[in-house]
């Protein structure tokens, strides 16, 4: 499988900020996170949570999927081989996220795989994201905080998420969790 470094991350993440003409320290209060922070980041010192990664790549005017689409991962057909997704390692989040389709920019389904270890967590809080998503629970049990409600799934489970509905995915259980997750731009 094709594993993203968190180097490449970083880099990407910085000339993005470049091009959108943020000063680290600007990018960083757009953000709300630490100019320290921002700076490991880029310097490929941090794994940030997967909630992180989804608030930087709105900051900077991008999706996740288009995320992957500019690191490299985007192929020329739609068949995906299971060896050859390309993948986010999040080990702040004890987890990984896998492209499942060829990430190409202005695509308007972004379907990725979700792996949560035991512990694993999408973030500390529980955040929006500014575009519609359904999940189906592949394997394990996760618990999902949607709004001000809880909700344990098993496999098979599934649920759609409105945009700018709050959320928080955890796996509390000792076996890892996989949640299949199509957003939609």
């Amino acid at each position: 499988m094709a594993r993203l470094k968190q180097q490449a991350i970083g880099d990407l993440v910085r000339r993005l900020r470049e091009q959108r003409g943020h000063s680290l320290r600007a990018f960083a209060a757009l953000t709300g996170f630490s100019p320290s922070f921002i700076s490991q980041l880029e310097n490929g010192q941090v794994s940030p949570s997967i909630d992180s990664m989804e608030r930087i790549a709105s900051t900077l005017g991008v999706t996740l999927g288009e995320f992957f689409a500019a690191l490299g991962s985007a192929e020329s057909g739609v068949v995906v081989r299971a060896t050859e997704r390309a993948q986010l390692l999040s080990q702040w989040s004890n987890a990984t996220i896998e492209a499942l389709s060829p990430m190409v920019r202005g695509r308007l389904l972004e379907p990725l795989m979700i792996t949560l270890e035991p512990g694993g967590r999408s973030g500390r809080h529980p955040t929006a994201q500014p575009r519609e998503e359904f999940a189906l629970v592949v394997e394990g049990a996760v618990r999902l905080r949607l709004g001000p409600d809880t909700f344990d799934l098993a496999p098979g489970d599934s649920v759609s998420i409105l945009r700018g509905e709050n959320r928080l995915w955890t796996n509390e259980s000792s076996a890892r969790a996989r949640v299949l997750l199509v957003a939609v731009t």
